[in-house]
């Protein structure tokens, strides 16, 4: 039922038995470097080690239900200070695949006006949770893509009381304080100072 085309994983969807498809694939680490590429070197994601994606398949009327899920063994580096950065993201999933061949026929299908309201309603393209595929096939290499992409971290540290670097002279304040004198504040922006952020 899963085959592989290079690094692409497909699962073709007429053999995915009546009670669901569950199943436990590698995904290589050449896939998720090239996945983590299009973040561009200055994110400074890469992966180190490869994954597993745990998947189960489901049949429905319009589609395939898909819930998965995967870890991501990666480094990145600290906003503050520049180190590196060990990391782990998780990445779980639930998709609605609809074929987008079932679609054309409901629509083509469609009597009047009122059924074409309550079909808009009931299947919108923008949401989040639904793929498109043709129905034939499933290729699981931009699911995975989007998905991982969807997961990385905004905003990751060394540790919560990292120092980060002097803005002038660049020296790691976690080694050692640099001799700089401190940076005078704008008195028209000292009474941010005092603001907490909940």
């Amino acid at each position: 039922m899963f085959f592989t085309e290079s690094l692409r994983m497909l699962v073709k969807v007429e053999e995915i038995p009546e009670g669901g498809l569950a199943f436990e694939e590698p995904i290589p680490l050449e896939l998720l470097a090239r996945f983590l590429s299009e973040v561009g070197e200055g994110a400074g994601f890469r992966a180190t080690k490869p994954s597993e994606l745990r998947a189960r398949l489901h049949k429905v009327s319009d589609g395939v239900l898909l819930q998965g899920n995967f870890n991501l063994q990666m480094t990145t580096v600290c906003k503050r200070c520049l180190q590196e950065v060990p990391t782990r993201v998780s990445v779980p999933f639930t998709l609605s695949l609809v074929s987008r061949r079932w679609v054309e026929e409901q629509e083509s299908g469609l009597k009047d006006e009122d059924e074409r309201s309550e079909r808009a309603a009931s299947f919108r393209l923008e949401s989040a949770d639904e793929e498109w595929f043709d129905g034939k096939v499933i290729d699981f290499e931009p699911i995975l893509r989007e998905q991982l992409l969807l997961s990385l971290p905004m905003y990751v540290v060394c540790r919560e009381d990292c120092r980060g670097l002097c803005s002038s002279c660049g020296q790691d304040l976690n080694e050692k304080p640099c001799g700089c004198e401190p940076t005078a504040i704008d008195p028209r922006l000292a009474i941010l100072k005092d603001i907490k952020l909940n």
